[in-house]
């Protein structure tokens, strides 16, 4: 397994915990951006900047990975994209994302994109809280250990 994160919008906190989790099992782990952003130095931990530009990370994380790996991400079109390649998804919410829920998650996507675009809704979705790094963490040791 490789772990390949969506660096550009991965929370610091979710960034933390992964460091720690593949200094402790060994797995390798990239970090894909369009900007340079600090890492610790770390066998196991690298860097894959690539050029700026819409979705320019997502096509290079699904073009990168094998089945297997696990992605890091928020975007629902990159977890998708993912899953169908044989990846296993993890949003920093502690959500996995699955054959069986990730057309479901498209549809409430592109719903409310719909909305904000119409200005229905504003904003997006709330901050992250303890809860949601303690179930991402509690998810993420799951896999790692299977």
């Amino acid at each position: 397994m490789h772990i390949w994160v969506d660096a550009d919008a991965c929370p610091k906190m979710i960034k933390e915990i992964l460091y720690r989790a593949v200094k402790r099992t060994k797995i390798k782990m990239t970090l894909v951006t369009n900007q340079n952003i600090w890492f610790p130095k770390s066998p196991y931990v690298s860097l894959l900047l690539v050029d700026g530009g819409f979705d320019v990370a997502d096509h290079r994380i699904v073009e990168e990975l094998t089945p297997g790996d696990l992605v890091i991400t928020a975007d629902i079109i990159l977890a998708d994209a993912a899953l169908q390649k044989g990846g296993q998804v993890l949003n920093p919410r502690g959500t996995l994302y699955t054959a069986e829920n990730i057309k479901s998650r498209l549809s409430t996507r592109n719903l409310m994109e719909n909305l904000r675009d119409s200005g229905v809704i504003t904003g997006g979705p709330p901050a992250l809280n303890k809860q949601d790094i303690h179930a991402f963490s509690c998810q993420l040791d799951k896999l790692l250990a299977s």
